[in-house]
């Protein structure tokens, strides 16, 4: 049966996932791109961005157990791109260039409808606009018996703890402060809706936070 998965999501050491002022210059925000450093040193991502390099070792393992066995994502539409309202042409197609590092369906949260794109390397974006439910049901069918990751942003992934939908996270909280921006711990009780955490390991660029929900 397909899980629900949140993998390597990152968040600084004061809770934001994400800065304030989202824009193209600063597509997380100003002041998160650092959250990610314990990432972009491993040899996965230098990988996945076409670099030579990069360390081994714990994180570099759980950055790559993060891709093993999932057939979709879904994804916000911040975490898709900076335009907000209607889509005003097809000019953007993701923060990624022309071979995004999914590789499998990805299903794009949004409240304007737009046709699905194709990208190289196997993935394709769809944009779905009526709900949380009905994309988890599109990812699971695109999954065909894998499971579905949960990209982000902060917002999309508390509408689907709130629902009771996802089964496992995987947080990884960076030695660095935002100060203000999106938290994804904001007004939400993660024992009372079924959340434990299960397991932490910590590397020396970050500390890793398994949680589980309660069947």
């Amino acid at each position: 049966m397909s899980k629900l998965r949140v993998n390597c999501f990152s968040i600084s050491f004061d809770g934001y996932s994400a800065g304030p002022d989202q824009s193209l210059e600063n597509p997380l925000g100003v002041g998160a791109l650092q959250v990610f450093n314990w990432q972009f040193a491993t040899r996965a991502h230098h990988q996945m961005t076409g670099q030579p390099g990069g360390e081994t070792g714990m994180d570099n393992d759980l950055v790559n157990r993060g891709f093993e066995n999932v057939g979709a994502w879904i994804l916000g539409r911040n975490m898709f791109g900076p335009v907000r309202g209607p889509w005003p042409d097809d000019s953007w197609k993701g923060w990624w260039g022309d071979n995004p590092p999914y590789h499998v369906p990805v299903f794009v949260l949004t409240h304007h409808a737009r046709a699905p794109i194709p990208m190289q390397g196997g993935t394709t974006f769809h944009f779905v606009t009526d709900g949380i439910h009905s994309a988890l049901q599109q990812a699971v069918k695109a999954a065909n018996g894998k499971d579905v990751r949960l990209g982000g942003g902060a917002s999309t992934i508390q509408q689907y703890l709130r629902a009771g939908l996802v089964d496992e996270m995987h947080l990884v909280s960076s030695p660095v402060l935002i100060g203000s921006g999106e938290s994804i711990f904001r007004d939400l009780n993660l024992p009372a809706l079924g959340y434990e955490l299960t397991n932490y390991i910590a590397s020396p660029a970050a500390t890793h936070m398994f949680l589980t929900r309660k069947e």
